[in-house]
């Protein structure tokens, strides 16, 4: 399951990972971001160990730092972090095998 992210959890949790990062900023009421949903929580099973999948909820009251300190203007976006740097971003639904292929180019 991905981890869920809050203003303050989030520098343990992302940058100070050891392992890549994927994080979808997403919030409930988002057609695209539920189509999205089961394959991110898949990435999450499928790559433990390998990479770190979280979850950014962006209605919730303590992400809302987080949320601009990234400039979240779209939903969903997914986030790539490598080393504590933010690596490569999508906007919008896409494909479990470009989410692979995205996060393994961050390893």
């Amino acid at each position: 399951m991905a981890i869920q992210i809050t203003d303050g959890n989030f520098a343990a949790e992302v940058l100070e990972s050891p392992v890549p990062v994927l994080v979808d900023f997403w919030a409930p009421w988002c057609g695209p971001c539920k189509m999205i949903s089961p394959i991110v929580d898949q990435l999450a099973t499928e790559l433990a160990g390998q990479a770190r999948v979280c979850k950014v909820n962006v209605d919730d009251d303590d992400t809302q730092e987080l949320c601009n300190r990234y400039n979240i203007r779209s939903i969903p976006t997914l986030m790539f972090f490598r080393g504590g740097e933010l690596v490569d971003t999508i906007v919008g639904a896409t494909s479990k095998e470009n989410l692979v292929a995205r996060l393994r180019a961050c390893m």
